[in-house]
Order: structure tokens, then sequence, then C-alpha cells
């Protein structure tokens, strides 16, 4: 079996292509991340595929935001798809409300404390309240974690951080913006390489782009994971 701390994002148009690069993958990798562009293209059939029949688990990225009887209605009709992870925003009242719907399975319900893609200028524009990004992401884990968060999305650059919290303590920090030493930043701006965000912290990285783009995704892959296998991701950064 794979190392499951590798989740490819299989942010690809539809379910045919997904699929298709799962085969090409292969044994692999055993964790995929499904998000919502893919969600009008058969994202869930692919899930439930995926899962079914060819056993690989799954973390459906839908960062769910409504109100609460609204994403707890949401959750409970997802749960029924034997998820493994499933992300909401990380507002506490929406962290109560999914661990509500998500009932008595084992679904860990990741909240999502600020998006990877977005920076201090970002935020000054959807009128964030002022403060360096680390702070305002380490503030928001630690309420969505109190709130009953299994475990939170962050970027590396914030994963020994968020670790050092108490309230972080048995969670999970799940890691996007990871890049592979000279890969393309694409639209990350807070990004580590995969042997970075393990040292630093991270329980499961994901990684999309630098795979699914590859000339061979299977050994883009592989590389991935004997990074995070090497010395280097054992050595916290300074």
């Amino acid at each position: 079996m794979s190392d499951d701390r590798l989740i490819v994002a299989l942010d690809v148009p539809n379910a045919l292509e997904g699929l298709a690069l799962a085969e090409k993958i292969g044994d692999a990798v055993d964790f995929y991340k499904i998000g919502l562009g893919m969600l009008t293209g058969g994202g869930l059939a692919l899930a439930n595929e995926l899962k079914t029949e060819h056993g690989k688990k799954i973390f459906l990225d839908m960062k769910l935001f409504d109100i609460g009887a609204t994403v707890e209605n949401a959750v409970r009709g997802l749960a029924q798809f034997d998820l493994d992870f499933l992300t909401v925003h990380g507002d506490p009242h929406v962290v109560r409300a999914a661990q509500e719907g998500k009932g008595g399975k084992d679904m860990k319900i990741l909240a999502v404390t600020i998006l990877t893609s977005l920076d201090r200028a970002d935020l000054d524009a959807s009128c964030y309240k002022a403060g360096d990004v680390q702070d305002l992401v380490e503030e928001r884990a630690a309420k969505a974690l109190t709130a009953g968060a299994d475990g939170v999305i962050a970027s590396p650059r914030e994963a020994a951080m968020i670790r050092a919290l108490p309230e972080a303590e048995g969670k999970l920090i799940v890691t996007p913006g990871v890049r592979p030493a000279g890969a393309a930043k694409g639209d990350q701006k807070r990004i580590a390489t995969p042997a970075q965000a393990i040292a630093d912290g991270s329980d499961h990285i994901v990684v999309g782009r630098p795979i699914w783009t590859a000339a061979d995704p299977r050994k883009a892959a592989l590389d991935i994971l004997a990074e995070m296998a090497s010395p280097q991701a054992k050595q916290p950064n300074s």
C-alpha cells in the first residue's frame, strides 16, 4: 500500500479524465482529492467509483459555507458516499453544523483557514481584518479546532505554527500549495516543497498540477513520495 500522506488532486474537467489519470498512477497513490471544479463533471460518481471499485481514499474538497442548517443537511447527504475527508470553511458555526451533519460517520471534517492562493492584498480586497496572514490563519485554525473540526487546511508555511497550538493536539493538518523543487507556482502564493511540509508538521500534502501535467504522472508521484521519505522531511525549517 502506498504512503497515504500524499493526496493527488484530480483537478481535471470531468470524471472520465480523472479516472484515466488515476489509472495511469495506479497503485503508487491511494488517496485522491476531488474538488468543486469537477462537481458538475461527475465528481461524486468518480468519488464513489474510486472508493468502491478501486479501494482508494477520497478527499472531497467542497469548502462548504452557508447557514448552519444548510451545511448540516449538505454534509448529511455527502456522508452517504463514505468519504474520508470533507472541507468546510473554518467559521465556527459552519464547523459545528458539519459535525452534526456527518453523524456517526468516520469522515473527517477539515476546516479551511485562508486559501493558499490568497495574500494580504487579496484579504484587504475582501475586507478581512488587518493583520499578518499567518496570524489570521493561526487564529482561524484555533477557533475551528475548538468548534470541533477534525483538522485544518492550511498552507505548508503555517503547518509548524498550527502544529504548536494546544488545540491542534491529535488533529490533522492537510496542506495544499505543495510544489516539488523547481516546479511552477501556478496560482499558489504560499508554497513549500513536500519535504518541508512534512517536516513542519503536515499529516497530508495535496499535489495536483505537478503530477497531472507531467509526461509520466506515476513517476512524478513516486518522486514526490521519495522526497517525503527523505531525511529532509525529518528536519523542520528554522
